[in-house]
This record gives C-alpha cells, structure tokens and sequence, in this order.
C-alpha cells in the first residue's frame, strides 16, 4: 500500500495518488517526483559501485529519472505495494535498459563471462548438482585463485544480471529475473501462468546456491544494502562480496539457461 504517513504537498501521500489517478494533474506529479527524487540518487548510488570509470554518475542518475516517471505512471496505489517499493524496482530497470543499449561492456569481457556461464551451464547439467568453485575452476582449465581474481575482474558487469530478462516467444512474456510487481491483469491467463513458472524457477535456483552466495544476492537485492555493508554483516571484504555476488549471478544464468533448454 501507499506510504500514509508520508505528505507530499500537504496532502497524505494515499489520497494525493488518488487524486493523480482521477485527474493526471501535473503539478501532483511533479510534487511526486521531487518527494522520491533522493531515491533516483540512492539506487544510481548503488548501481554505480564496481562499475568501470567510463560510466558517468550522474548519466546513470538521468537514466532513472526515467524509471521514476514510469513508476509515478504506472503505480497502482489499490495494490498492496509500498511507491518506493515500486519505483526502486522501475528506477533501476531503467537504468540497466540504458546500460545495455550503450552496451559499455568490452567485448573480451562479454566474452569470458560466456565462457564462465557455459562452463556452469554444461557442468551443473552433467552434475544434476550446483558446481562447485573448484569444479568451474578445473573445468575452466585454472586452479581457485586464478577463478576467483577472474571474478573479481567481471564483477562490475554483474550487477546487471539479475534484472535480465527471460523472453519467451511463444506467449510473448518478458520476465524479469527480479521479481516483478506491476499488476499483470493485461496479461492473457497463459502469460500470467508463465510469469509465476520462471518466479517458481528463479527462486528454486536461488535456494539452490552456496548459503554465503545466496544471503550476498538477499542483502543487495532485497535487504537493499551496498557491497560494503554486506562486507561488514558478512565479516568479509568488498572485494569478496563482490566476487560471491558474480559467482552467484553466473550460476543463476546458467541454470536459467538450462531450464530454458528443458534440462532442468
């Protein structure tokens, strides 16, 4: 539900969106917009740590400005779902849409991150299990250290993964990894059914990773903390946080890929 206790232009913030809803009206929105302004900051904030020095701050706070002009546009304040709750989840979409249309990954990086997914992929399919660390690093031809410091140089472009989307082209569905909480009553029964499948799916595969991966992917993801404060509940270094989040993202690629396959 809306935030009752937030005021926004002297009005509670639920009746103030009932009022947008009726009549649209422009200066409601741009009330709204500088109300949760900070948050575009917040979440470029977040999106920005590891990311390489050609990726400007201040460009990503533009591209989720976007992302909050879709939440204010598409919120649907009878749902049981907090703006903020809502807009984070727009307000970064928006902000890796952009990301991947520049496309600012170097293309050998693109390429080892391949190679690391399909590594996963065939072993997990052949193994019926998780891969372990130094099953991926065997098989990739290179012992432990040599894996982890190959995940700590790709973890920067792994911060985008989770919001990737699975596209099914029989029911035309776009899925996001994270889960979705716009209101899917546009969509046909069977898309409706494939949304909640790949949501079964994406969090069977979250349960089926390495405890520490898995708490790494709740604490940024849902607990919406950074890789630094991850590092201090985990009693680890940054530097270490991020290398279990890419070891955790790869995995999730690789067996949504293999679900995808029908292997799983």
């Amino acid at each position: 539900m809306a935030d009752d206790n937030i005021v926004i232009a002297g009005y509670p913030e639920k009746e103030l969106w009932q009022q947008y809803r009726s009549a649209k009206d422009q200066s409601i929105r741009d009330a709204i917009v500088k109300q949760y302004a900070p948050l575009v900051k917040y979440v470029a904030g977040k999106v920005s740590v590891g990311m390489p020095q050609s990726v400007d701050f201040d460009d990503l706070v533009g591209f989720g400005i976007f992302g909050l002009f879709d939440a204010i546009e598409k919120f649907d304040p009878d749902k049981h779902v907090r703006f903020k709750t809502y807009a984070v989840t727009r307000i970064r979409g928006a902000i890796f849409d952009e990301l991947r249309s520049i496309d600012w990954v170097p293309r050998s990086v693109r390429q080892k991150i391949r190679e690391i997914e399909e590594t996963i992929q065939h072993l997990e399919a052949k193994l019926g299990r998780a891969a372990t660390d130094e099953e991926v690093a065997t098989e990739l031809g290179m012992n432990i250290e040599q894996y982890n410091q190959l995940m700590l140089k790709t973890s920067g472009t792994s911060m985008l993964s989770l919001n990737d989307i699975w596209y099914n082209s029989e029911v035309n569905v776009n899925v996001s990894a994270v889960e979705s909480i716009e209101s899917p009553s546009s969509l046909r029964p069977d898309a409706i059914a494939e949304k909640d499948e790949m949501r079964r799916v994406i969090v069977d595969a979250i349960n089926e990773l390495p405890d520490k991966e898995k708490k790494v992917l709740v604490l940024y993801y849902y607990e919406d903390l950074t890789l630094k404060e991850i590092g201090k509940v985990l009693d680890v270094t940054e530097s270490r946080i991020s290398q279990l989040h890419t070891k955790a993202i790869s995995r999730l690629r690789a067996k949504l890929m293999n679900v995808k396959k029908g292997i799983f």
